[in-house]
């Protein structure tokens, strides 16, 4: 167990919209709390062969996939290496989140690609990654991982949402932290708007061309995952469901099956959110589902009489989740716990991530 009090880390995100690799490089102070600086930061995009092999990575064979689990690792910390020389930093190890390729804890399974022994030696730097395993094996969801970060770096917010592949929730209850996925978000609206042509609905603007789908929305509302309680999670798995739904609506045109999600999204946000009396509870968005601006707007259209949104930055938007990874790595070097048994359904707190080089 580490008794260092300061910590200079990089953080990598590889999110399940599948737009880049997310590096930030963080310092983390350890006194009565704990305080983070990020220091830089930066979105590298996918050279085009490979961002295909990862968003095609559920389908390939054995062999592929674990030829595209070194490469990715490879890849990841040569823009590591780039990435600290080019910004003149020196960090003490690398904590990666990896590309999950499956995500399913019923079967005690999730995994997530970018090898670490790979990424130890093209980026130089220690490296801790697989933080979901040990959690699944203890018979929890893996996920999500960030609620201790939240209750450690951001706990003044009643309730910390991310908008990324999937959209999540963190928050006190009772005083423990819970957190669980509350529905799908970039996964789907990015499937829909490429199918416009687009990588993604820049602003929602096709979304804002839609008109709702009333049996849709109806139909995605009764799906099974939203009567689920407690600790749950979902992964691209789980979108067959979605798309049986959405695609053979009989009424296929994009911008309505967009704008009926946004709608969707708006209301499945809502229902989790409980008012705490005698204030007004905060909440953070972040994640890149925070610049959909007809997202947000209906967001806030219909939660702004009892809830208040804090508007953080661009770089925090953009950059919370690896800061957060970057965060479980130093917990993890600590020897401390990093994986909250309240939050994932598991039989005990723990300590996950696989170290290499340290």
């Amino acid at each position: 167990m580490s008794d260092q009090e300061i910590y200079k880390v990089i953080g990598l995100m590889s999110g399940t919209s599948g737009d880049g690799l997310d590096i930030v490089f963080c310092e983390f102070e350890k006194k009565d709390r704990w305080n983070f600086t990020i220091i830089d930061a930066d979105t590298v995009p996918f050279p085009k062969k490979l961002g295909k092999k990862l968003k095609k990575s559920h389908l390939l064979n054995g062999q592929k996939l674990s030829l595209l689990d070194v490469e990715f690792g490879s890849w990841s910390g040569d823009q590591v290496k780039y990435f600290l020389t080019k910004k003149s930093h020196s960090a003490q190890a690398v904590a990666s989140h990896g590309h999950t390729v499956f995500h399913q804890p019923s079967k005690k399974l999730s995994l997530q690609i970018g090898n670490g022994w790979a990424l130890h030696q093209s980026s130089g730097l220690p490296v801790i990654n697989d933080f979901r395993m040990l959690d699944v094996q203890l018979g929890g969801q893996g996920a999500p991982l960030v609620p201790i970060g939240d209750q450690y770096l951001f706990g003044e917010y009643d309730y910390c949402i991310n908008l990324g592949g999937i959209a999540n929730i963190s928050m006190d209850f009772d005083g423990k932290r819970i957190a669980f996925d509350i529905c799908p978000f970039n996964l789907l609206l990015n499937h829909f708007a490429e199918i416009c042509g687009k990588t993604f609905d820049k602003n929602g603007k096709l979304a804002r061309k839609g008109k709702i789908l009333p049996k849709v929305l109806k139909a995605l509302n009764k799906l099974p995952f939203y009567k689920k309680e407690g600790a749950k999670s979902l992964g691209r798995e789980d979108l067959e469901d979605y798309l049986k739904i959405l695609e053979l609506s009989g009424e296929f045109k994009p911008e309505n099956i967009l704008h009926t999600l946004v709608v969707h999204y708006v209301e499945q946000i809502n229902a989790v959110l409980q008012p705490i009396p005698g204030k007004k509870p905060t909440i953070l968005i972040t994640g890149g589902g925070a610049y959909n601006a007809f997202f947000m707007e209906m967001l806030q259209t219909e939660l702004t009489e009892n809830f208040e949104f804090i508007a953080p930055n661009n770089t925090l938007i953009n950059f919370k989740e690896a800061l957060l990874f970057a965060f479980l790595g130093v917990l993890r070097i600590r020897g401390e716990v990093n994986c909250l048994a309240s939050v994932t359904g598991a039989s005990r707190d723990n300590c996950g991530g696989t170290v290499y080089g340290l």
